[in-house]
């Protein structure tokens, strides 16, 4: 009964969307060419490449813990700000500079998606597993206070409900990415006004609850 049954032929079309570049060729040739071929990576050459990755993670944190670390130190002297807010502004911006590049290079000329995924996952990698192995790899019991981490989280979540929110259309206009950049300039001036801030909050929990904050 299976004997006259024929493949029907469907018209298939394509409704991905096709940059500019990847109509004329494959987005790899912007990437550095590998020096091992398919069989040689399959044969262990692949292995020289995490031992790459490794040393670079190493001469990072060579250099963050030499150079970029006692510089901060140094601003901060100078500037007489308290460590959270020179770790969020200055430390926070020298360590998203690879991010900020890695987007830059995804968006203009790979112009694919990676940058998008760069910045949000780099944001929960720093979240989880950062936090994760400060704990694990610290010396020393490291004080925590709640102010910063309600200051951050406050907006933080602002960012990502204004993030959602613009990419409901899969589009970013102009005016929704300078409203992302006011966003980091009101983050900004509230670092600049942080002891007032947290000084002005605190008497207003301890009015709401009767409550005395020490920390």
């Amino acid at each position: 009964m299976f004997k006259f049954r024929r493949l029907l032929n469907v018209e298939t079309t394509d409704r991905c969307f096709r940059s500019p570049i990847s109509s004329s060729g494959s987005n790899s040739s912007f990437f550095p060419k590998d020096y091992f071929t398919l069989e040689q990576r399959r044969r262990g050459a692949l292995f020289l490449h995490f031992f790459g990755l490794i040393y670079m993670f190493i001469a990072i944190s060579v250099v963050s813990d030499e150079f970029f670390v006692p510089s901060l130190n140094v601003i901060t002297g100078k500037l007489s700000i308290r460590n959270d807010v020179a770790g969020a502004t200055f430390m926070a911006a020298g360590g998203s500079a690879p991010e900020f590049f890695a987007s830059l290079f995804g968006v203009f000329i790979t112009q694919n998606n990676v940058g998008i995924g760069t910045i949000v996952g780099s944001a929960t990698f720093n979240i989880l597993c950062v936090l994760a192995f400060c704990t694990f790899f610290s010396l020393e019991t490291l004080k925590i206070t709640w102010w910063p981490m309600l200051r951050d989280i406050f907006f933080y979540m602002l960012a990502l409900f204004l993030l959602v929110l613009f990419f409901l259309d899969e589009e970013i206009q102009w005016h929704e990415a300078i409203s992302l950049f006011i966003i980091y300039i009101i983050y900004g001036i509230a670092m600049s006004y942080n002891e007032q801030l947290e000084k002005n909050f605190k008497i207003i929990l301890y009015e709401i609850t009767q409550v005395v904050i020490f920390f």
